[in-house]
């Protein structure tokens, strides 16, 4: 073999190895795109296509006025990247600024937060919650490294009104209590989905003709709460717990043809737009949660069941003891004074304990416990809201020999306030009991009703007869010769009981109390009614004392609300004198609109500083002011997040005419419904409240002349 033969062989032995890997590259792509080309491509959006979910919005939360007391407000979450390309320092304190204008922290705290952050770390938190015009000032620096992020919180409108009937949401906004808890599954909605893609950095970002499933947003609650009654039940309550100096109470107020739920409060309570502040007992539900032995109240049961099964002479006189003791079955039963001989009638309305046990042993132990479970007690009344117990109500055989006696004066059974409010309300309602319900309707999220609640009859507790026989009886408690005296209102026909428990602690009943009051009101056809509860009221063991003044304001302030009952009560006019004019509240309003008010009021003014909105005024909202007094006025600008935008601030719109009051509402974005015409003297929302612009607000105006004696009904 030549050397020309070996250089050829090797020539085309290279030749052959340069064919040989375009080939095998050609046959990979082959096999890549023909042969493997679907699984691969599978693998590959697997890996760089992701589904994200689209959040539903919660459904609001509305009273039977249709106010908006839940809903959802959106806030948004700031943080930066400093490694984003083209994002400086001198940026990045750019972004510090506007962070500090709006929220009054220094710049140099959010300086500080990025310069000790994480060396490499990407995504610094500043601000968890900043918003609208804090996120719009940070998009318009146009910082690459700025992150904001859209969110939502729960909001609610009116703090701490009906913090227990609303309850509150958690971090994800899921319902922790109240109907937040009972109908959370109906207001979240369904979540949607939407398919994006990922980068080789794991960032998402989405195509073009990407599949969604939009979200099923959440449904809305209507409720059966009147926010007007239940902002005069937690003001009454609140001031009532501090004049008797309790440790705490509930107020529920129901109406009985129904069972609709109008009101209920408790107090201490909290605001659930920051449950987390307070203590777990200030969020509890005591009108539903607490189990407690009734007292007095209780003697409603024993009562019914005499009348119905006979078992007194209408014309019996009973004796009770001249020292109002006495010892049954080994133990002693005491009447809170000695009350000689009685009727019927004053057995209940001066609430004799030795009398009434006396009837309630004539009575078979079964017999006088179905009484007591026809009632309601010892089953859960089924409201639509959580964690209510069913209450103890012993079984005959489990019973004492003293147990008959002392549970027809209201011990030995727990019942809820629920229960007892429940039971009451069938009394008024003719012998009707009717479950009690908080949710009127759920509406979708265009409007549509999806559910409605319609009244449930439970059962009959009693004949219609009996019902009647006894509604005087009970009448004659809130008189001057019953133990409710301090509940009576005149020109209102009340009837209803006193209750005084003394209460079991650590297995013995100490020298500690709890007073209530169970009423409605107007007695021959009752609207309403209203229990009232104290736990250790200080000034006063006797709930007709303590638990029935606070009734008596209630149902006083409630009736003038009642164009029906209004005019039952005696002076139902309030006075100003005409040489006088009450001041309005203008701080924060626009500087055009308070000088316009002022001027349709006649109030002269004094206008210093400058700016777009009164921040300051002298004399103050709500003194009286002849009419030379100058207004002083001091302009300023308001804080750009102190009213959300969407949002108006109410005013006090009381003393004010129909007119004043329209031309300032709807300046603000706000609608007006009046009644009665002439001088305000009652607004709901109350003055300082937040309310979603485009929503009503509530006016109650009299025309003059007017005079001074019903005063009371407009505070």
């Amino acid at each position: 073999m030549n050397e020309r033969t070996v250089m050829m062989g090797r020539m085309f032995f290279m030749l052959g190895l340069l064919l040989l890997l375009p080939t095998a590259i050609l046959v990979q792509i082959l096999r890549l795109n023909v042969l493997e080309g679907d699984e691969l491509q599978e693998l590959w959006s697997s890996q760089a296509i992701e589904t994200i979910s689209i959040p539903a919005q919660r459904g609001n939360i509305y009273d039977a006025n249709g106010s908006l007391l839940a809903t959802n407000q959106v806030i948004y979450k700031v943080a930066v990247d400093p490694y984003a390309p083209g994002t400086t320092r001198d940026q990045l304190k750019q972004v510090a600024d506007v962070l500090s204008d709006h929220t009054g922290r220094p710049a140099s705290w959010y300086s500080n937060r990025i310069r000790q952050a994480t060396p490499g770390n990407r995504y610094i938190v500043l601000e968890r919650s900043v918003g609208v015009s804090a996120y719009e000032d940070l998009r318009e620096l146009s910082v690459r490294g700025v992150i904001l992020e859209e969110e939502y919180k729960r909001s609610y409108n009116f703090g701490s009104l009906s913090a227990h009937i609303l309850g509150f949401v958690n971090h994800n906004i899921e319902g922790m209590t109240g109907l937040e808890s009972s109908y959370n599954d109906i207001l979240k909605g369904q979540n949607g989905l939407q398919q994006v893609r990922k980068d080789r950095s794991n960032r998402i970002f989405a195509y073009v003709g990407a599949p969604r499933k939009l979200p099923r947003q959440g449904h809305s609650l209507h409720t059966t709460m009147d926010a007007y009654i239940q902002a005069i039940a937690e003001e009454e309550l609140e001031s009532g717990i501090e004049r008797h100096m309790a440790n705490y109470g509930s107020v529920i107020v129901m109406d009985p043809k129904t069972g609709a739920v109008k009101a209920m409060a408790n107090y201490p309570t909290y605001d659930p737009n920051s449950p987390a502040g307070e203590s777990s007992i200030n969020r509890r539900n005591f009108a539903v949660s607490d189990l407690i032995e009734p007292g007095s109240t209780f003697k409603l049961v024993t009562a019914v069941a005499a009348v119905e099964q006979d078992i007194f002479d209408s014309d019996e006189i009973f004796e009770t003891p001249e020292n109002g003791r006495k010892i049954i079955n080994g133990q002693m039963m005491r009447d809170h004074d000695p009350l000689g001989n009685l009727d019927f009638t004053g057995v209940i309305a001066k609430s004799s304990n030795i009398a009434t046990s006396e009837l309630a042993m004539r009575l078979e132990p079964n017999l006088f416990y179905q009484y007591a479970r026809n009632m309601g007690f010892g089953t859960p009344t089924n409201i639509d809201l959580p964690n209510e117990p069913g209450g103890k109500l012993q079984r005959p055989f489990e019973w004492s020999g003293v147990t008959l006696p002392w549970m027809s004066i209201g011990y030995e059974v727990q019942v809820t306030p629920m229960q007892l409010a429940q039971a009451y309300a069938a009394f008024a309602n003719e012998g009707i009991m009717m479950r009690p319900y908080i949710v009127d309707k759920i509406t979708d999220e265009y409007g549509n009703i999806v559910r409605q609640t319609k009244p449930d009859p439970v059962r009959t507790i009693a004949k219609k007869e009996t019902i009647e026989k006894l509604l005087p009886v009970f009448r004659e408690v809130v008189s001057d010769s019953g133990t409710a005296e301090w509940a009576s209102v005149q020109g209102l026909d009340i009837a209803g009981k006193t209750g005084t428990a003394q209460k079991l602690i650590d297995g013995r009943y100490q020298a500690k109390y709890r007073a209530s009051f169970a009423g409605f009101f107007p007695a021959e056809d009752p609207a309403y009614v209203i229990l009232v509860i104290l736990d250790e009221p200080r000034t006063s063991i006797y709930g007709g004392f303590t638990a029935g003044s606070i009734f008596r304001e209630i149902s006083t302030r409630i009736a003038g609300l009642d164009n029906r009952l209004y005019r039952r009560l005696p002076g139902n006019r309030i006075t100003l004198n005409r040489e006088q004019t009450v001041v309005p509240n203008i701080t924060w309003l626009q500087a055009d609109h308070a000088k316009e008010l002022l001027r349709d009021s006649g109030i002269p003014a004094r206008v210093s500083g400058s700016g777009s909105y009164v921040v300051e005024q002298s004399p103050a909202a709500g003194e009286k002011i002849d009419g030379n007094t100058l207004l002083n006025l001091k302009l300023g600008e308001v804080a750009p997040d102190s009213i959300p935008d969407g949002y108006a601030m109410i005013p006090n719109l009381r003393g004010m005419n129909m007119r004043q009051a329209t031309t300032l509402l709807l300046s603000s974005g706000l609608d007006i419904e009046t009644i009665g015409s002439g001088t305000i003297y009652s607004q709901f929302p109350r003055e300082g409240d937040l309310m979603r612009q485009g929503r009503t607000v509530t006016v109650r105006g009299l025309a003059k002349p007017m005079t001074e004696a019903a005063t009371i009904a407009s505070n």
